[in-house]
């Protein structure tokens, strides 16, 4: 009898742990928007937590104007960004992102707005300025290219990273400058607003954050930048929120 009353036991000690393991496996496959971005944290500093032991920072870069500059000179700036090119050991991963946004008119009109000085010169620097704004309203359709360069390495913790990464930016600020290249490393708020940017690009909102306000809400530094949602159907192509769009690998041969 009592044989028989443990048999049973087991049993349905069993099929709890089945029905347990099931379950875990659903949460397991259940994704969020949240889950999606593969990411864990984003430190004031920039210094990103990607997954397991890579840690990484992003640098932004300008433009230089090669195509002006002399024969001699370009070919000293192709000599140095192959340099720079095999700065990156197997030890660096690196990663160059050219972003196309809109501009945000306003901000640039306050950039070219030259004001008047009241002297002998306000006529130069009103024609100066009117040429200026004319070139930005033949500007490329509103759009604006950023440029970005992010770096991670291996590293068995937050604390053993960050000196490294430190390095390594230093040599590529130092590298950009060799260049001729303006260049400045990005913070965890900088780095944030480019992903809520590039994942909600139709958003009326400008992006709202501080650190402060996780303690507060309780929320992650994903919550702040996911759009309403990802769909991952067949083919190339995905939506965010209500952008659609579409990816396409280039193999170089």
């Amino acid at each position: 009898m009592q044989s028989e009353e443990r048999r049973e036991e087991r049993q349905v000690s069993k099929r709890k742990n089945n029905s347990t393991k099931k379950s875990k496996k659903k949460e397991e496959k259940r994704l969020s928007v949240q889950k999606t971005i593969r990411y864990k944290e984003m430190g004031k500093d920039g210094i990103c937590r990607v997954q397991g032991n890579t840690y990484s920072k992003c640098i932004r870069f300008y433009d230089i104007n090669y195509q002006l500059a002399q024969n001699e000179d370009k070919n000293a700036i192709f000599e140095n960004w192959c340099d720079f090119l095999n700065y990156f050991d197997s030890s660096i991963h690196f990663q160059l992102s050219f972003i196309n946004h809109k501009s945000n008119m306003k901000e640039f009109e306050n950039v070219i707005r030259i004001r008047p000085q009241h002297d002998e010169f306000d006529d130069v620097r009103m024609e100066y300025a009117q040429m200026l704004k004319n070139q930005l309203a033949k500007g490329n359709n509103g759009l604006v290219k950023s440029k970005y360069i992010t770096f991670s390495i291996e590293a068995e913790n937050i604390k053993l990273a960050k000196p490294k990464l430190e390095r390594i930016e230093s040599d590529i600020l130092n590298n950009f400058k060799v260049l001729g290249v303006p260049a400045y490393p990005l913070n965890g708020v900088e780095r944030l607003q480019i992903m809520y940017e590039t994942f909600n690009p139709d958003a009326s909102a400008d992006f709202q954050f501080d650190y402060g306000s996780m303690i507060r809400t309780g929320l992650s530094t994903k919550d702040y930048v996911a759009p309403t949602s990802f769909v991952f159907k067949e083919g190339k192509t995905f939506q965010m929120g209500i952008t659609i769009g579409a990816v396409s690998y280039l193999q170089i041969l």
